[in-house]
């Protein structure tokens, strides 16, 4: 059986006002190659479809006063019963909210190993709490900060997910070393010339000495990360293994 003849083996719904935006991920690089592999599916579900009045309204105003609107939870509620109809009732519903757990690395691929997802994309002031209270299983958040919509934050997540399952990046020891992966910043890359300016690609990486190699990108790694992230590593996390490389290689 061929991968474009495969079951997919994850299926994701976006609840989204704003479906075609996602061609994004459909249409273009490793995403886009996931779905046309067959490796993921994507159904995009508008709540609009469940409006029940002439202007196909999905939010009211807050009760309470303020500003901005609240998307309505029973229009909510029907859209995602027509979503888990198409993905499963298992699904895990994932809204994005900036009151989330934070999104990183581990997240992204405990959710690659799910079946089925359901990333609910609010706008406006945001969903009516008792949606999310009756229906939400996690929200998650991309970062201290606000955005317009719940869209290009679910198209990050799932972008972070995707890379996950095997057989979507090329190369999947590329994924394993990613930033993040281990909990540390990745490594400097170098590609050809082999001067710039003059400056030189790293001799060690010319080496062909592979353990040499992995011991010099080990080092790096430790280092940037300590010196851009002490929120992911203080020196007092660095293990005598990560010591000694450092000393080594005089970071």
């Amino acid at each position: 059986m061929s991968m474009s003849e495969q079951s997919p083996r994850l299926h994701i719904a976006v609840m989204t006002l704003f479906p075609e935006m996602f061609t994004a991920l459909t249409d273009w690089g490793v995403t886009g190659r996931a779905f046309q592999m067959g490796v993921c599916s994507l159904h995009l579900q508008d709540p609009r479809d469940e409006a029940t009045d002439r202007h196909g309204s999905v939010d009211d105003r807050p009760y309470g006063g303020g500003p901005g609107m609240v998307m309505q939870a029973p229009v909510m509620s029907a859209s995602l019963s027509r979503a888990k109809a198409v993905v499963g009732n298992g699904a895990q519903v994932i809204a994005l909210s900036p009151q989330g757990q934070k999104l990183d690395a581990h997240l992204a691929k405990q959710f690659a190993e799910a079946s089925s997802l359901i990333l609910v994309a609010g706008r406006y002031e945001g969903l009516d709490e008792r949606f999310i209270q009756r229906e939400v299983d996690l929200e998650v958040s991309i970062g201290d900060f606000v955005v317009s919509g719940g869209e290009l934050p679910a198209m990050l997540l799932i972008d972070a997910i995707v890379r996950w399952i095997p057989g979507v990046v090329g190369h999947e020891a590329s994924v394993a070393e990613d930033s993040f992966s281990e909990g540390l910043l990745d490594c400097p890359h170098f590609t050809r010339p082999e001067v710039f300016e003059g400056e030189r690609v790293p001799d060690v990486l010319l080496s062909g000495d592979h353990a040499e190699i992995a011991s010099w990108r080990r080092a790096q790694a430790v280092r940037r990360t300590l010196d851009r992230r002490p929120d992911l590593l203080s020196w007092e996390g660095v293990t005598d293994s990560d010591r000694q490389l450092l000393a080594k290689w005089d970071l």
